[in-house]
């Protein structure tokens, strides 16, 4: 299948400590050998009630991963196509092979409302207790400086969005974000 081609579909699978945490088919938006954009609605069954974002069914996910970045941004809407939000994960670089794409998952998050008012940094207590920094410390240094520079974007006067989007291009859930790399030792 031609890189970009909004036809293709592969499967995203989120990996966590080691183990496969969900799979789900997806739409390939774009691929620029860096970054690859896909699309997908709400994969989990049911709802799942964060207490400051809700994810249901009907929800249209897109998410960017970059093969030379330490994170995921995940532009949420909901069906009707209201923003609620950008997920951020961070995790080791994306890898794409053979229909899949595989992203490692290291625990730590950041969500942003739509409106920017709501910037909150997630799950570091797990990201304590998963032991990557005694396993990996340049790991667990890029992973931190990932979720500090994506803190810095988020709180920056553009946003998140401002921050990562080309800014001609940004809106309707096409986002074309601009790939920057955190490289072990180098954040």
């Amino acid at each position: 299948m031609p890189a970009g081609s909004a036809d293709a579909g592969l499967t995203v699978v989120l990996v966590k400590a080691g183990k496969t945490k969900i799979r789900y088919p997806a739409a390939l938006v774009a691929d620029d050998g860096t970054r690859i954009t896909v699309r997908a609605p709400w994969a989990a069954p049911g709802v799942r009630d964060f207490g400051f974002v809700r994810f249901e069914p009907g929800d249209v996910f897109t998410e960017h991963y970059w093969r030379d970045a330490w994170f995921a941004v995940k532009e949420v809407r909901t069906g009707a196509g209201e923003l609620k939000g950008w997920y951020c994960d961070v995790t080791r670089p994306a890898v794409l092979r053979d229909g899949e794409l595989v992203v490692e998952d290291l625990d730590l998050d950041l969500w942003v409302s739509a409106d920017g008012s709501e910037i909150l940094r997630l799950d570091e207590d797990e990201f304590a207790a998963s032991g990557l920094a005694g396993r990996d410390p340049a790991a667990a240094e890029a992973a931190a400086a990932a979720l500090d520079e994506l803190e810095r974007l988020a709180r920056s006067p553009e946003g998140l969005a401002g921050g990562l989007v080309d800014q001609g291009l940004a809106g309707g859930g096409d986002l074309s974000i601009r790939a920057w790399s955190t490289t072990p030792g180098t954040a």
